[in-house]
């Protein structure tokens, strides 16, 4: 495959769209089929098939159908967090502590005990 930075959001469109259509041909599902368990609408598919993916929430339930929710679980997941960032995480969840005020010394009691 080429470098997938390296195309056209037409020619990746145009790509996603021709792999959804082998998908569905591989498992033996119509569009028919397909419409009918995930519930997006047999004309939406058949533009989805054509390249015209327009409904994230479609394209979703067309990839839990077919059973390829897997492609999106690097978006799914959680970065690890650095030792760094966890620990600024934790202290910042605490609570902070207030300062107490230092005692001060009455300036009156100092000046009456001179020797």
């Amino acid at each position: 495959m080429e470098n997938i930075y390296m195309l056209s959001d037409a020619d990746l469109i145009g790509l996603i769209s021709a792999k959804l259509k082998q998908l569905r041909l591989k498992q033996n599902i119509s569009r028919q089929d397909l419409s009918a368990s995930s519930g997006v609408s047999l004309s939406s598919i058949v533009r989805m098939e054509d390249g015209e993916i327009k409904s994230f929430d479609s394209f979703l339930r067309i990839l839990r159908t077919l059973g390829k929710l897997e492609v999106l679980q690097q978006l799914a997941n959680e970065e690890e967090m650095s030792p760094n960032e966890y620990f600024k995480l934790v202290n910042s969840a605490k609570p902070k502590q207030r300062k107490r005020a230092s005692k001060r010394v009455n300036n009156k009691q100092q000046e009456k005990s001179e020797w």
